[in-house]
């Protein structure tokens, strides 16, 4: 079993969610005008349904409660993908769950009204998210359900204070509703086996739960047309017929809604829970690509990697004297991003990043021109390093095989540097690998760990290191035998994932050895370039962990004028002394254009469309459309727009739900009439900062702003510090910045820094202990504006976390090095 610290680690904050719950418990129900009455449920039928439903006050906590359902679909979208047997992303999505809900603030945001209509069901959440991420990531799905399930009766015990037991009745049916559609995405996604366990659970929930008999009383034949919808899911799953799953899984969702009218003592209850389920279907609509191959956000990613390894050959071609070819390479990675589909995905991805990748490249150019080798170096650095930051970005997961990628593209650097009698630099170049390895970039390390122990002592500890070793020594047998051998390494990990992912590293490597053959034309070496031109199509002809037969299955045409058109003429050119560089400026390009042929191919971005464009289907149908327009003509046309936009993004592989999950929050107010208590905000909250607490402090070393004698910034973001490892040296001053969410503290763990080190912890607690017990009182807190300042002073590896947000994951490490 892992150390939950180890564990919480490897956990990722990312950008999506599926699917949907719902159980009971007790709470005080609270009208909007702030007057409550005792209630107590419990998560199986005890009581009987009522012949007259109390009166349903509406306001603002009945559009927050509606979104406290969303909320609670979205546990089971995690577990769902867990049934399915992707755990992994469903721990992403109780992550992402976890991120959204912190930035959830304003009067009426989720996260700060969950807080102060019940302290105990806001702690039950929080702590059940976490259980829930935890156990995915170990992939214990029986223990995630639970944890869903108790994650969920906390939600519905505020939803029960918020409003009344006749309204969270209302939101029950529609959560079961909108699990039981969760079948049906997992169909569209291929997972049609697990589908019937999705909706076995949500029959069992419905035939345990309070809103059963409710729902039997007030209508019976929806009554009898949902249970009849839920039993057809199953027995469709279990025949594996996916059609029938997709098209039960929509009636059961029909007559949920149908069912949650004839329940409600007030028609706007009804209608922002169904607003609040649309918003569910558009989230599931974003995830249930998680399901299918890797999407369009993963051939951006490939793109931006192949941009590394150009840019490094750039680097050492410009070194060996070919300036020329060096700085056109470098300008023509700037024309193509300008150009490429990559392009936007990165700037929305991390903004900071993409500006700094653009400013780097052009201060590369200018270094080349100028012959400054210094100059070269630094702009290749910051490229790279935030190139490094898109990918990760954009590739989830995913980013270890990338990175496999362009590891085996600067091997080839470093191989045909020793060819040159430039030993020293092949040493330089290999040893940088072993340190980007170590310093696990892009999480390659513990993922070849994780993946094959054995393989991955082949890589480091049989040839990684003897190929160092080898270089310097000027041994040609010794170097032939551990460079073929840690590309043999690569290709068997990359060979554990499927061809769709593998071909993102395969067009890494294939481009770079095209370049390189333009790299060493350029130095005179017509023989040598042809020769990696062959060793490319070789590559490429024995299969490439799959990337060879996936091109030819996706693209028949690409796959001819990928290889034989585009890379024959790269050897062609060699072989007749020609200029080596267009045909592989023009051979990268095609290499581009294959991994996103790939990923179209494999379904990872067709099967949201379909969701998504239900929705629309649905509401243009719906009895709440006419009555959202009447109610608010802007939240109506914001909606509508947001909703067009989400479809056509999903339809160029681009699309994100948080602009389309804002819009439907807003429409859940104006049906409530309470447009202007709406929140504003991607996130649900106030624009992702935090007001200033006054019942927190901050103590010793949290200043305003950040010192300018700062030597690095540590960025505190909602539930995840950035970057999670930062390497310093002895003596450098850290300054821990809130960057955005609820406040913060910054708490070394006892058995994570380096022996003799003072501890350290803001508030300026003397252990770990004393500082979780301090953050109870209010101590300790870095909010909005302020950071935590530490100097580093005992070399080694310092761990720590946040200890409101440990659960969510939000750990990093501080590398000190002498």
């Amino acid at each position: 079993m892992p150390d939950r610290r180890d564990l919480l680690k490897t956990v990722g904050i990312a950008a999506s969610g599926l699917l949907a719950g719902c159980p009971g418990s007790s709470s005080n129900a609270q009208t909007d005008d702030g007057s409550t009455a005792t209630q107590t449920e419990t998560a199986t039928r005890t009581e009987e349904p009522t012949a007259t439903a109390e009166p349903t006050p509406v306001g603002p906590m009945t559009a927050v409660a509606a979104e406290w359902s969303v909320y609670r679909a979205r546990l089971y979208d995690a577990v769902a993908l867990g049934r399915a047997g992707a755990p992994a992303a469903g721990a992403t999505v109780a992550g992402n769950i976890f991120a959204r809900f912190e930035g959830a603030n304003g009067e009426y945001g989720a996260h700060e009204r969950l807080e102060s209509t019940s302290e105990a069901a806001y702690e039950g959440f929080e702590g059940a998210l976490g259980d829930l991420q935890s156990a995915l990531s170990e992939g214990n799905v029986e223990a995630a359900a639970d944890a869903a399930d108790t994650a969920s009766s906390a939600l519905q015990t505020a939803q029960q204070a918020a409003t009344t037991q006749r309204a969270t009745r209302v939101f029950d049916l529609l959560v079961i509703g909108s699990r039981a559609n969760n079948a049906g995405g997992l169909a569209r996604a291929g997972a049609v086996e697990a589908a019937g366990p999705v909706a076995e659970a949500a029959t069992i929930s419905f035939e345990d739960g309070l809103v059963h008999d409710v729902l039997e009383s007030a209508d019976e034949g929806v009554y009898e047309r949902f249970e009849s919808a839920l039993s057809t899911v199953q027995s469709a799953a279990g025949s594996g017929d996916g059609e029938g799953v997709v098209e039960a899984a929509g009636t059961a969702l029909d007559a949920a809604v149908e069912g949650a009218y004839a329940i409600a003592s007030a028609q706007a209850v009804a209608d922002t829970g169904h607003l609040a389920t649309l918003q569910s279907r558009g989230w599931d609509a974003a995830a249930v690509s998680l399901l299918g191959g890797p999407g369009a956000d993963y051939a951006h990613a490939a793109t931006l990697n192949s941009y590394r390894a150009r840019v490094a050959d750039a680097q050492w071609l410009a070194r060996r004297g070919g300036t020329d070819t060096a700085g056109q390479m470098a300008q023509d990675v700037f024309a193509h991003f300008e150009g490429a589909a990559a392009h936007d995905p990165f700037e929305e991805a991390n903004s900071e990043a993409y500006e700094a990748f653009e400013s780097g490249l052009s201060s590369l150019t200018t270094a080349i021109d100028d012959g400054d080798t210094s100059g070269i170096g630094d702009a290749v650095g910051t490229v790279d390093t935030n190139l490094v930051a898109g990918i990760e970005a954009l590739a989830g997961g995913s980013a270890p095989v990338l990175q496999s990628g362009f590891f085996k593209a600067r091997f080839a650097d470093a191989r045909e540097l020793y060819r040159q009698d430039k030993n020293a630099q092949a040493v330089t170049v290999t040893q940088d690998l072993f340190e980007r390895f170590e310093a696990n970039e892009l999480d390659f390390h513990e993922t070849l760990e994780e993946t094959s122990e054995s393989l991955y002592e082949t890589f480091e500890e049989e040839h990684l290191t003897s190929l160092i070793t080898a270089y310097e020594n000027g041994d040609d047998a010794a170097v032939d035998t551990h460079h073929q051998g840690v590309l043999d390494a690569l290709l068997s990990f990359e060979s554990e994932y499927t061809p769709a992912v593998a071909s993102g590293s395969g067009a890494t490597y294939m481009a770079a050895l095209g370049f390189d053959a333009a790299a060493v034309d350029a130095l005179g070496h017509d023989a040598r370039a042809a020769e990696l031109g062959q060793q490319a199509l070789a590559f490429f002809e024995n299969g490439a962990a799959g990337y060879h037969e996936a091109l030819e299955e996706a693209d028949e045409e690409l796959y001819h004028r990928f290889e034989d058109e585009a890379l024959g003429a790269v050897i062609s050119a060699a072989q007749n002394g020609e200029d080596v560089y267009p045909p592989a400026k023009s051979f990268g390009d095609a290499a581009v254009e294959t991994v996103s042929a790939i990923t179209a191919a494999s379904g990872g971005s067709d099967a949201p469309v379909p969701i998504a464009q239900g929705i629309f289907q649905t509401f243009e149908n719906a009895s709440v459309h006419d009555r959202l327009e009447s109610a608010s003509q802007s939240a109506y046309e914001g909606f509508e727009s947001a909703l067009s936009d989400y479809v056509q993004g999903l339809q160029s592989g681009s699309g994100d739900p948080a602009s389309f999950a804002a819009a439907a929050r807003t429409a859940q107010f104006a049906v409530v009439g309470a447009v202007d208590a709406a929140p504003s905000g991607g996130t649900g909250g106030s624009g992702g900062e935090s007001e200033s607490d006054p019942s927190l402090s901050g103590g010793p070393n949290v200043v305003e702003g950040v010192p300018e004698d700062a030597d690095h910034v540590v960025g505190m973001q909602a539930v995840a510090f950035d970057p999670e490892e930062l390497t310093v040296n002895v003596g450098d001053t850290v300054a821990f910045e809130h960057a955005a969410g609820e406040a913060h503290n910054v708490v070394a763990y006892d058995d994570g820094i380096p022996e003799g080190a003072d501890y350290w912890a803001s508030g300026g607690f003397d252990s770990e202990s004393a500082a979780r017990e301090g953050w109870e009182s209010g101590e300790g807190a870095v909010q909005s504006g302020q950071s935590y300042v530490h100097t580093f002073e005992t070399a080694g590896e310092h761990e720590y976390f946040c200890t409101p947000h440990e659960a969510a994951g939000m750990v990093g490490t501080i590398v000190v090095e002498e």
